[in-house]
């Protein structure tokens, strides 16, 4: 996935399911300037990652 998509999926009103390594993640924050995200990983808020966005993928 590249930044501008992450941003879409982020500022998105739809569910959008996007993945890390496989796991169902939810974007938090897009760093457009970096190329990472932050995500939240699994349901548990306060389990998050920030990650590049091409380890994101779309699904």
């Amino acid at each position: 996935m590249n930044s501008k998509r992450a941003a879409e999926i982020y500022a998105s009103k739809d569910t959008i399911a996007v993945q890390l390594d496989g796991e169902p993640v939810w974007i938090e924050n897009v760093d457009d300037a970096n190329g990472m995200a932050t995500v939240q990983v699994g349901a548990k808020p306060t389990n998050t990652k920030t990650v590049s966005v091409e380890r994101l993928t779309e699904h």
